[in-house]
């Protein structure tokens, strides 16, 4: 029998791995969670929005500037599988993360199909480039900045640990000192076959150029792998598949599952400075600076 991606034979087998609002019995109520922490992110912490980081309008980020001088920093990176969803869904993720001294910035992007996953990869790296460059003037700590992103958010931080950055921007090879992607998509393939491709268009040079499973480079960055236990067996196998190919060439990093978490309830660790998501990055991003 013809198979479409490994032993999946049907749109619709793959889309019940794919599609996590499938398993939900009510739609609605991630996303109402999310804007309801935004909302409070914003009117609680301060805050300096919709900063440009690019020539586009989409280009933007919204920083959470640390209490304290010289802070480590998070960049994150949100999902919605490249064509839903802004920075200001996701403020909520500073919530755990400012109050332990970690300035939180969130990245915004333009989205499927008026641009391609190529085009999001590039302005995920210019984000990084410019937080390097810029982040300094809002209290934070140029050398030490991490990265993260959920689901296609975790996706788009992989492809910035690919990325050559000495060669491509003139910026140290591994100025990230930490990463934490959850519930990434790390091999595009099968997406091409499910109910994303009218949005995404994902064809054979995209799914190879942007596959980071398959790219992966030597990288100083300490690395988490971290999906919900309660996700399809397809995200576990995608983290897998990441986590296998960077420790093959001895790349610091661990796999871990959130026992119980969903797809939408994996990233609620970073409202909680209490969280081992929070805990993490505070172990990892105020290591002393070498």
């Amino acid at each position: 029998m013809h198979t479409l991606y490994r032993n999946f034979d049907s749109q619709a087998q793959i889309d019940a791995q794919y599609n996590p609002s499938l398993g939900l019995s009510d739609s609605s109520s991630p996303l109402d969670h999310y804007l309801a922490t935004a909302q409070a992110a914003r009117k609680n912490l301060k805050c300096v929005l919709d900063v440009p980081f690019g020539p586009t309008v989409h280009e933007t980020l919204d920083i959470f500037p640390a209490d304290i001088p010289n802070a480590p920093v998070f960049l994150f990176i949100h999902g919605g599988y490249w064509r839903a969803f802004s920075s200001k869904e996701f403020s909520g993720i500073a919530l755990g993360l400012q109050p332990v001294g970690i300035t939180a910035v969130v990245m915004n992007y333009a989205l499927c199909p008026q641009v391609s996953v190529d085009e999001i990869t590039r302005q995920a790296r210019a984000a990084v480039a410019w937080t390097v460059r810029n982040i300094a003037h809002y209290g934070g700590d140029p050398s030490r900045i991490g990265i993260g992103g959920h689901s296609a958010g975790a996706h788009l931080a992989s492809m910035c640990l690919q990325t050559l950055w000495e060669r491509d921007y003139g910026l140290p090879q591994d100025p990230l000192k930490a990463a934490v992607l959850v519930s990434g998509l790390f091999d595009l393939e099968p997406l091409r076959y499910s109910y994303l491709q009218p949005m995404i268009q994902l064809d054979d040079g995209m799914i190879r150029r942007n596959s980071s499973a398959f790219g992966v480079r030597p990288c100083a960055t300490p690395t988490w792998l971290t999906w919900g236990g309660a996700e399809t067996s397809e995200f576990a196998r995608q983290s897998a598949l990441f986590y296998a190919a960077w420790a093959a060439i001895g790349n610091t990093g661990f796999l871990k599952e959130q026992p119980g978490a969903n797809h939408f309830t994996a990233i609620h660790g970073f409202e909680d400075s209490n969280s081992n998501l929070c805990q993490w990055l505070v172990k990892t991003l105020h290591a002393p600076r070498k």
